[in-house]
């Protein structure tokens, strides 16, 4: 599938935009962290529509600023089996996707339609000039704390990562009906969530701050019952918070289920994991 990267703003068929006295439209905030989130305040709020509406919806919310092909669209809605009326279908769901952000912002049906969700050569897209969404911000949060650890700073990267990860609210996309761009997009976002929750884990150790570590990491590892990366992290901030019982015990716990459920033994660097603990050796990060 291929989405355009051409902006929704620009190109050579572009619309001619509002002139420069009229009005504008109010900023989106969006959310795919969680439940569909889409309303014009600080907290968006859930939204009650159809679930293939809902699908579109968030096909151009994980694809803003850029032009999602109609067919893809179709691919999502329909997989390889789309019905004969599947381009009127979609036109219909485009334009109840419009209503539904004239009700939230209040603007007029031209405004939205000439400058918001936007109709390009061959798709559909929605203008980031009007949308906040929830993964940019992860994004640039955790992309922030990331640089801010790396000089050291250990504290004022673990602030980013925890307002990062708070903009979480369940998992991503979680009322979108499952489609092959939507749960592609569902393992990306849990992959870079999952990557911050073990960066948030090792920054804390680091700051000795280990009960803040064990805290996240019992959740993150009953969550995430066979990731080895969280279970390593738990065990790491056990063992150095004087649990090295508890430590071991959850070594055993993940080894029985990765055998039981998987058929693999721990790899490598958690078994070496254990034996220091075992001997009280010194724990590295």
């Amino acid at each position: 599938m291929y989405i355009s990267e051409y902006p929704v703003g620009a190109g050579p068929d572009r619309r001619a935009a509002p002139e420069s006295g009229s009005r504008h439209p109010e900023y989106l905030d969006c959310g795919v962290l969680g439940p569909l989130r889409i309303g014009t305040g600080a907290t968006p709020g859930t939204i009650t529509v159809p679930p293939k509406i809902r699908s579109v919806l968030a096909m151009l919310l994980v694809h803003t600023d850029q032009v999602v092909p109609v067919s893809a669209l179709m691919r999502e809605l329909w997989q390889e089996h789309p019905p004969a009326s599947g381009l009127r279908t979609l036109q219909t769901y485009v334009l109840n996707c419009r209503k539904l952000l004239v009700g939230l912002t209040g603007l007029p049906a031209p405004v939205i339609t000439q400058d918001v969700l936007v109709t390009r050569a061959g798709g559909y897209g929605l203008n980031g000039a009007h949308v906040r969404l929830d993964w940019l911000r992860f994004q640039r949060l955790a992309e922030h704390g990331a640089r801010v650890l790396a000089t050291g700073d250990d504290l004022g990267g673990i602030d980013l990562l925890e307002e990062a990860l708070g903009l979480w609210h369940g998992a991503a996309l979680a009322d979108v009906p499952a489609g092959p761009v939507i749960d592609s997009k569902r393992r990306l976002f849990e992959e870079s969530q999952l990557g911050v929750i073990g960066s948030l884990a090792e920054a804390r150790i680091r700051a000795g701050l280990h009960q803040e570590a064990i805290t996240q990491l019992a959740a993150a590892t009953s969550e995430h019952a066979l990731h080895e990366g969280l279970h390593a992290h738990y065990i790491r901030a056990l063992a150095l918070g004087g649990r090295r019982a508890e430590a071991l015990g959850v070594f055993q716990a993940l080894r029985a289920r990765l055998v039981s459920e998987i058929g693999i033994e721990p790899g490598y660097p958690l078994q070496q994991l254990q034996l220091t603990v075992l001997n009280s050796g010194p724990l590295a990060m």
